[in-house]
Parts: structure tokens; C-alpha cells; sequence
């Protein structure tokens, strides 16, 4: 990445920019601005987290805000009430109080005398989700927003459901945001006297949401708020929507260039969970650039040809080596004008002949295990892996090799009829690409409940025996199978640890299956190109302790049991400038028994630590969830400590009933 030290503006920056909400809750903001914008007032462009600016997201921040900032904008980006440097409670994700404090600060932001009036909002993840919710407020002064890695829809796309399944990343995102706000501000913003106040506060009142999530478990109202697909026209704004292949929210820009009539533009790489300026695989792109480009024509009017630009602009990824990790991909970037695109045909394949025996889809419950992370996040062993052990536990159906090479530009489907011995189960289809020697790489996934195959709203019991119809979507995908490489349709029951296990075992006779598969034809070479990445100068720090990450799958012969244990320690660091020194590290053990769903658990681990001189603090938490046939049963608990000393612990625990629809 180029780093950019001179802009066309100098740029102030503002560590503690208060901001009062109506009801008299002060918000901390980090700003950086145009030193001259009192007298050249500039656009403001919104990023509203939990994450913390102080330690959290200050890496990215770095890189990204002074250089919005040094191009004409005031650059601001907010920690949320309840988190990081600013007051008051947070209760949930999305909460309305989370959006209309949003809705404040845009109107706080477009009043100021250094700014034109005009408001933009961005974010990737939760600033990415609730930019777009924003958006469909309508809050006046909102004209445009950039949205990477999200969703439209709260329920089917998100880390909770997927295709009706539960998907574990549930109890793993709970265990992750009760470690995440139980850390305290930092003294020298909060001050001396304050900082423990408000943090023991923030403890005594903090909630442990994996209880408040699967009370919810079919598509109800608590998920319908929120999710802009119930209203795609409320969204008025420009929206600028970025995703990587290698992300969980693979699907959401293919949803917002179809669905929203405002102008609407979609970049999807090859990337993980991150900023696509720095994100891996390679390669990156000039993600300021082109968020600069969408900011000078929305935002201050500009004609910078974005409404020329096509409308779905994907990376083709090239079949590679099976791994854990790809520091790059190769492939090339297409473009379509309009999507969805005429140039994607859909190509019928039949996997069982008519009057062949039913397939038997038996899988053992620790399926799955070469399935990767939900979204990967750091630059290490997340990826899914060669799917070889997966594929010899389910069902395949491989296609002779492929003549020539195949596109593959969008989202499969399997149309199936199916019969069960139980009222509920879950079926799980992979799309791989087989090398010559065998070797089976992960092209896309989808999973479905199939008790939710014709409603996730009003789910419908299976009948034992009785065969039903249904459609499994997989993720959206922009993969190139060469020739002499076959395509495998891996069908299971199971796919742990990614989806929670259904209540019993489980037989699927599979009658019918029909794969459709979306063709682009065969692109030549880069359709559209970027400009190289830029950022702004990195953040300044000096390593505490490097970042380490692990995963280790091991069976017990004596039990059974298959335990995936996983730590990732991203290490310590301290701000120079300012002298806080943070660190974390994270551990997951997820153990099942192949023979028995109700063996299912999930174990975490967070250690969180904030230092500075003869100053510290560390926060220790833990959560647990397993299940018996009617219940999940979930505890948890906090310990924090000031300078070694114990000052707060709780424990939540509670039973929640299992819905078996």
C-alpha cells in the first residue's frame, strides 16, 4: 500500500470531540478535518461502532480517515453509546436507540459550521449493517453511503440463521461482544475520577445476548426491524456495496444492485473480513479512491462518471490448491453494466436419473470440519480447507471432467425432493471443484432447515417418509473450474461446526436433485481495473506481543469425541502517541460426537488487557452453550480486574427452549 503523507488540504484532528444526544447522553468522537473548514465548510462522512476508536478499530481508522479528511471532508468516526470513550448503555445490535443516535449525529454533523450540510455514512460489518438502516430513516442530511461486508436481511443473512439453521456463530458473536463492551474507556479521555464509574456501570448493566437471539429462532418481527429487504425502496441514498468471496456476507451486494432504485453500484474481490485497501487474499484495490469518487458526486456534487460505472464489478477466482490460507488468489475482474446481468445463463444439471434408487444422506455429526470460519477475520488458517474428509461423509455426485473451462458467476441452487425419518432436519450442499488428483476445494455452500423449506416465518414439520420439494440456495460465487477438473455436489445432513446439529439423527432419501448452475462466458482478461491502494500514514505502535493463530482438530478414541479447538491471539500493542497498550486473545472449543447431535457443545474464552504506566486493567470472560432434545442451555461470565485485583465478576446462565421447527 502507497502511503499518502500530503494531501490537498492540512488536516486537524480532534482525539474527543463530544457529541450530546437529545436525551443528554455524550457520544465520543475521533474527527479529523480540513484545518480550514470553518471557512470552507465540507461534507461529513459518518462511521458509527462499538468497536472503539481509542484501541479497537484504530489500525483501519488510521489509514482511512485523515485520508477522507485531507480530500475535503470532515472524517468522523463514533464510538457508540455503552462502548469505547462514550456514556450510556448499549442493550442489543441494531437497537433503535443505535439508529436514531445515529439519525442525532448526522444532524449534529450537517449543523456545524465547518460542514456543508451534507452527510455521508460507511462501515464495514456492524457500520456496514447499520449505515444501510440509516439510510432507510431517511435522515435528511444522508445522501449517500458505502456499505462493505453486510446484509439486507437481519435473519437469513446475518450470524445468527442461515437457511433456517442455526448457525454457532451465534453463541460465538454473544461470547465475542460481551468480551468486546466489557472493556473500559480510557482514563485520559473519561478522566480519572470517571473512567472506573462508567465502566462498572457498563458491567453491572451488560447483557449477554445469546438468550435475547435464540428467543427468536424462526423470522419474526425482532429480525424483520432492521432488515432494509422488508422495504427496499425506503433506502433514498446512494449506496456504494463492497463484499469479498472469502467473507460470510457474500450475498448482500448482489441484493442491493438488484433490489434498490436509488443509485446503486457493487464491488465484489476476493477478500476476506476486511477493508479491500488492505485486505487478503490479493489483490487489494484502491478502496479510498473509488469510496472518494462516490463521496465527490453524492457529496459535493462532482462528476466523477461513478453512474457510469457498471453496476456488479466481480473477481473471478482462479481454481487453486486447497489451503487454509491464500495470501493471494489470481483470477480476473468482470463487469457487468446491469445486474442481474443477461450475459449469466443458467445451466440444468440432473444428479439422479429418473427411476434410480433414492440417494441415503447419513452423514455423521462432525461433518463439516473442513468448512472454515463463517467470516473469516484474520490473516491466518480460517479458509476452508481441502474438502476431502467432508466430501468421504456425504453424498457426492461428481460430473465427468469438464472439456473446457466454466465462469461460474453467481448463485447456485439445488432443486431437490427429499424425504426424512424425523419432523425436523437439516441438509447441507457444497459446490466444489475437483482437481485431477482429487484434491476437492470449496466453491460455495448453502444450507437449509428443511422444516423452514417453504417459510422461515411459518416453518412446517416434516412428515417421516413423506416426500417434500425444496430449493437450497448457495452463496453467491464468481469461480473459474479449468478444464480437466470435475464438479462435486457434496449433499449432507449435517455440517458442524458451522450450523448447530438438529435434535436427533437423521436419514434423508434423496429422490431428486437438480443443480443449476449461473454461466457467465468465458472472460478474457480484466474487464475493469482499479487504481492501486492508498491509505494514510499506519498507525504508529510498538509490539507487546505478537499475534499468533491456531486450529487443532482431535478425536478421542476412547470417547469419540471430535474436538476443534481454536486460538487466536492477536497479540499486544501500544499507541505511541498516546500510551495505551491493548491486547487479546480469543479461544473457541467446539466438541461433538459423530453418532450423536445432543453431544453438541461450544466453549469460549476472551482475555482483554488495557495498560498504560502504573495503570491496568484486564477483563476475563467465558461462555458455554449445549443442548439437550427441548433446550439450549447457555452461561456465562465476567470477571474484570484492576491491577490484578478483582473488582466486578457475574455470571449469566439461563435455559432457552429449542424451537424444533
Amino acid at each position: 500500500m502507497k502511503t499518502v503523507t500530503e494531501f490537498p488540504r492540512q488536516v486537524v484532528e480532534f482525539p474527543d470531540m463530544g457529541i450530546v444526544m437529545p436525551d443528554g447522553c455524550r457520544l465520543s468522537a475521533r474527527v479529523w478535518m480540513p484545518e480550514d473548514a470553518g471557512d470552507d465548510p465540507v461534507p461529513a462522512i459518518l462511521e458509527h461502532l462499538p468497536y472503539r476508536k481509542r484501541d479497537g478499530t484504530i489500525f483501519r481508522d488510521q489509514l482511512t480517515h485523515p485520508y477522507f479528511a485531507g480530500h475535503g471532508y470532515a472524517s468522523i468516526r463514533v464510538d457508540m453509546r455503552g462502548n469505547g470513550d462514550s456514556e450510556g448503555l448499549m442493550d442489543d445490535e441494531y437497537s433503535e436507540q443505535e439508529l436514531q443516535d445515529a439519525c442525532d449525529v448526522i444532524a449534529w454533523a450537517a449543523s456545524q459550521p465547518w460542514c456543508n450540510g451534507s452527510v455521508g455514512m460507511m462501515g464495514i460489518s456492524w457500520g456496514g449493517f447499520n449505515c444501510l438502516q440509516v439510510a432507510a430513516k431517511q435522515p435528511p442530511a444522508l445522501k449517500a453511503v458505502i456499505s462493505l461486508c453486510s446484509t439486507v436481511d437481519r435473519y437469513a443473512d446475518d450470524i445468527h440463521y442461515k437457511g433456517g439453521c442455526l448457525l454457532t456463530e451465534n453463541f460465538g458473536w454473544a461470547s465475542t461482544m460481551l468480551s468486546y463492551s466489557s472493556r473500559p474507556p480510557d482514563p485520559l479521555i473519561a478522566g480519572d475520577n470517571r473512567w472506573r464509574d462508567l465502566w462498572l456501570t457498563r458491567l453491572e448493566n451488560q447483557s449477554f445476548l445469546l438468550p435475547l437471539w435464540l428467543s427468536h429462532q424462526h423470522r419474526d418481527a425482532y429480525w424483520k426491524r432492521g432488515s432494509i429487504c422488508e422495504d427496499f425502496s425506503a433506502v433514498k441514498a446512494a449506496v456504494l456495496s463492497i463484499g469479498g468471496w472469502h467473507d460470510g456476507y457474500r450475498n448482500t451486494i448482489s441484493h442491493l444492485v438488484t433490489n434498490i432504485q436509488a443509485p446503486v453500484k457493487g464491488i465484489v474481490g476476493p477478500w476476506i473480513h476486511k477493508y479491500p485497501h488492505y485486505a487478503g487474499p490479493k489483490p487489494a484495490i484502491g478502496f479510498l479512491q473509488e469510496a472518494l469518487r462516490w463521496w465527490d458526486r453524492w457529496l459535493k456534487g462532482v462528476d466523477t462518471g461513478v453512474e457510469a460505472d457498471p453496476d456488479y464489478r466481480a473477481y473471478v477466482m482462479d481454481s487453486v490448491r486447497p489451503s487454509r490460507w491464500h495470501p493471494a488468489r489470481p483470477g480476473r475482474w468482470v463487469a457487468e453494466q446491469e445486474w442481474p446481468s443477461p450475459n449469466i445463463k443458467v445451466e440444468a444439471i440432473e444428479l439422479i436419473a429418473a427411476g434410480a434408487q433414492p440417494a441415503i444422506v447419513a452423514s455423521p455429526q462432525s461433518c463439516g470440519l473442513a468448512g472454515g470460519e463463517y467470516f473469516p477475520f484474520t490473516f491466518g488458517p480460517e479458509l476452508p480447507g481441502d474438502q476431502r474428509p467432508d466430501d468421504a461423509l456425504s453424498v457426492c455426485f461428481d460430473q465427468p471432467p469438464l472439456a473446457e473451462a466454466i465462469d461460474i458467476v453467481g448463485a447456485p441452487e439445488l432443486l431437490i425432493r427429499v424425504s426424512s425419518d424425523r419432523p425436523q432436519a437439516n441438509i447441507a450442499v457444497r459446490l466444489c471443484d475437483v482437481h485431477p488428483d482429487g484434491a476437492s476445494e470449496l466453491i460455495s455452500y448453502g444450507v437449509l432447515n428443511l422444516t423452514h423449506r417453504n417459510s422461515h416465518e411459518s416453518p412446517e414439520a416434516l412428515v417421516p417418509d413423506e416426500t417434500v420439494s425444496a430449493r437450497v440456495i448457495l452463496d453467491q460465487c464468481a469461480y473459474r473450474v479449468p478444464a480437466g477438473h470435475r464438479l462435486r455436489i457434496a449433499v449432507s445432513n449435517a455440517y458442524w461446526p458451522m450450523i448447530w446439529p438438529s435434535p436427533e439423527p437423521v436419514r434423508l432419501d434423496l429422490s431428486a436433485a437438480t443443480l443449476r448452475l449461473p454461466l457467465r462466458p468465458l472472460a478474457k482478461g480484466n474487464e475493469v481495473s482499479f487504481q492501486a491502494p492508498e491509505g494514510a500514514t499506519p498507525w504508529a505502535t510498538g509490539t507487546v506481543r505478537a499475534a499468533n493463530s491456531e486450529r487443532h482438530v482431535g478425536r478421542d478414541e476412547k470417547t469419540g469425541i471430535v474436538t476443534l479447538s481454536i486460538t487466536d491471539d492477536f497479540g499486544a500493542v501500544r499507541d505511541l502517541a498516546h500510551g495505551l497498550a491493548n491486547g487479546s486473545i480469543a479461544r473457541e472449543t467446539w466438541a461433538i460426537h459423530p453418532d450423536d447431535p445432543l453431544s453438541a457443545s461450544g466453549k469460549t474464552h476472551w482475555t482483554q488487557t488495557l495498560s498504560r504506566k502504573g495503570w491496568s486493567v484486564r477483563t476475563e470472560t467465558s461462555a458455554e452453550m449445549r443442548c439437550d432434545a427441548q433446550n439450549f442451555i447457555v452461561n456465562a461470565r465476567i470477571e474484570a480486574y484492576e491491577g490484578g485485583t478483582l473488582v466486578f465478576e457475574r455470571d449469566f446462565e439461563e435455559t432457552i427452549p429449542r424451537a424444533l421447527l
